[in-house]
């Protein structure tokens, strides 16, 4: 209706294939905004209504702006993984987006989460934020997984691998160190692991994580910058020093 505050699932469908449910992400025709079109930081979109939810009650315009990418894709991977409450799950290179979605929605399922990260700041703040343990990236991790969540690619794959138990499962959100990993195929086939990609989610994951969000699950967000520091917020993501999103706030009209 004129008037409602909205947000948007950036995965954009055709209608017809809302019929799918939660594969409708899979579509040929699915398209990201501001990766596969333009319009990212538009201060006007026009996007297909039902691509859109009520912006979740409580919740400030740079929280509702920070979760529909990175939350939505992080549940995606953990609901397919069949993540339960006692689950351990091990999240590496805490810091970006969608592993800090991952850490922030499997504690609030109840989950034991792990974290690794070069930056011992980062390893802290993640404490902070309700991480059980915190790990070097670079280092073997002392814990065994049901689940782990990699956005790091091969200079994590190993360790991260190695960590699950028989029977877990390995979520693939990125790849920021390359696209390419080794992979010990005994290792994969004589553990059973089951390796789950997502780079976004459906809309009735979206409804989902919006009313968790009005249930008080916290978004993490590291910085808000105005739009006008646009080079700035890019190169603190390449220098790689958030945890969490950082937000461009459009000047008022």
């Amino acid at each position: 209706m004129p008037g409602d505050e909205v947000v948007i699932n950036t995965a954009v469908v055709p209608a017809d294939a809302l019929a799918r449910g939660d594969d409708s992400v899979l579509d040929p025709a699915m398209m990201l905004l501001g990766e596969s079109c333009w319009g990212g930081h538009g201060e006007f979109c026009v996007v297909p209504g039902h691509q859109l939810e009520r912006r979740p009650a409580g919740r400030s315009w740079a929280e509702s702006a920070s979760y529909p990418v990175c939350y939505t894709t992080a549940w995606r991977l953990l609901r397919r993984a069949r993540l339960q409450p006692e689950d351990t799950v091990l999240v590496t290179g805490i810091g970006g987006g969608v592993a800090t979605a991952a850490m922030m929605l499997a504690r609030h399922v109840g989950a034991r989460v792990f974290v690794t990260s070069r930056d011992a700041a980062k390893r802290d703040r993640a404490i902070e934020l309700g991480a059980e343990g915190a790990f070097p990236s670079d280092e073997p991790y002392p814990i065994t997984a049901d689940i782990v969540v990699d956005s790091i690619g091969p200079a994590t794959w190993d360790f991260a691998f190695r960590t699950l138990r028989h029977g877990g499962r390995m979520c693939v959100c990125g790849g920021t160190s390359g696209p390419k990993v080794e992979l010990n195929l005994p290792r994969l086939f004589f553990k059973q692991i089951d390796v789950i990609g997502a780079s976004c989610g459906s809309q009735s994951e979206f409804r989902h994580v919006t009313d968790l969000l009005g249930d008080g699950l916290p978004v993490v967000v590291d910085e808000i910058l105005p739009l006008s520091e646009y080079p700035r917020a890019l190169e603190r993501l390449r220098s790689a020093e958030q945890l969490g999103k950082i937000v461009l706030e459009h000047p008022e009209p």
